[in-house]
């Protein structure tokens, strides 16, 4: 069955030179979620285009979103779980640097997006890329979210990001974990069927 893959970018979008873009270009059948205010960090807003692309696919689709994107696409994809293949992670955002309407400030009293997202096991194939030193999400609060959603992580060291500030245009390792993650999914199925 052919699948489609739905890059998500972050805050503020990717640029040409992201590895989102440079990943768009690498595969088949890849599109970018369209309909997102790339300034305007909304959970529900973002999330509800994310659901508009899944359900516009023709067959199960595979999520690969960076930053807040990941936010967003773990909320459309558990609701949609049916429709998904898998999704890969890469440098989720902290939930508690925003709120309902967007950014906001950790330590302020604007309630954290922490309680809107999903907090059981996905039900479906997943990863998380993340770093030891990423600005948006320290390792010690990424690893309960992995934790609850039941996703590995895959540590790639000190890279930052994982971004065009942190070095990442073109990124053959992400493509290749991707594929070693559909290539796994694909056993498992051929496994169980």
């Amino acid at each position: 069955m052919a699948h489609t893959t739905l890059i998500v970018p972050g805050f503020h979008g990717s640029e040409a030179e992201h590895w989102q873009t440079w990943m768009e270009s690498a595969l088949p059948d890849t599109r970018r979620v369209t309909g997102i205010d790339w300034e305007s960090p909304v959970l529900s807003r973002w999330a509800e285009a994310v659901s508009n692309e899944i359900i516009r696919s023709t067959g199960p689709v595979w999520l690969v979103a960076h930053s807040f994107g990941c936010l967003a696409t773990v909320t459309a994809a558990s609701r949609l779980s049916s429709q998904v293949a898998g999704v890969m992670l890469v440098a989720p955002a902290d939930p508690d640097r925003f709120s309902p309407f967007g950014t906001r400030d950790p330590s302020g009293p604007a309630e954290s997006l922490a309680s809107r997202l999903p907090s059981r096991p996905l039900e479906f194939p997943g990863l998380v890329v993340a770093s030891t030193n990423d600005p948006w999400m320290p390792m010690a609060k990424l690893l309960p979210w992995t934790t609850r959603w039941g996703t590995p992580v895959i540590n790639i060291g000190s890279a930052g990001h994982i971004n065009v500030a942190s070095g990442f245009g073109p990124w053959p390792q992400g493509l290749d974990l991707l594929r070693t993650l559909q290539q796994q999914s694909s056993a498992e199925v051929r496994r169980v069927g």
